[in-house]
């Protein structure tokens, strides 16, 4: 069994804050509006950006990339939450979303 602590889609608060790890074309396509993005890679290195003190709701495509963030945060004394089923429960669940493009936002 993971200690990694899971919050679904439906259960997230209007004012939670995501943070999307997925790479740079995935979130250009579509994204929460308002979250944080710090791909998976460059996370280590960009620490410094995130809260400490602030519940990181961690979201990816389908969940495994945020899961791997979700245990490093949380083992680096951060409290983070990894979002069951990423985007595409996002999407399945009519959350809003917006792109960085012109064109309708979508789940890559």
């Amino acid at each position: 069994m993971s200690d990694v602590m899971s919050v679904s889609v439906n259960e997230l608060a209007a004012d939670a804050v995501i943070l999307d790890v997925r790479e740079d074309y995935e979130w250009e396509a579509g994204h929460v509006e308002g979250a944080i993005h710090i791909p998976l890679e460059q996370l280590p290195a960009r620490l410094d950006e995130l809260d400490p003190d602030t519940d990181l709701n961690v979201i990816c495509r389908t969940g495994g990339r945020s899961f791997r963030a979700t245990t490093w945060l949380n083992q680096n004394g951060y409290s983070a939450f990894n979002v069951i089923g990423g985007m595409g429960a996002w999407f399945e669940a009519d959350r809003p979303m917006v792109s960085s493009t012109e064109e309708t936002p979508r789940v890559l």
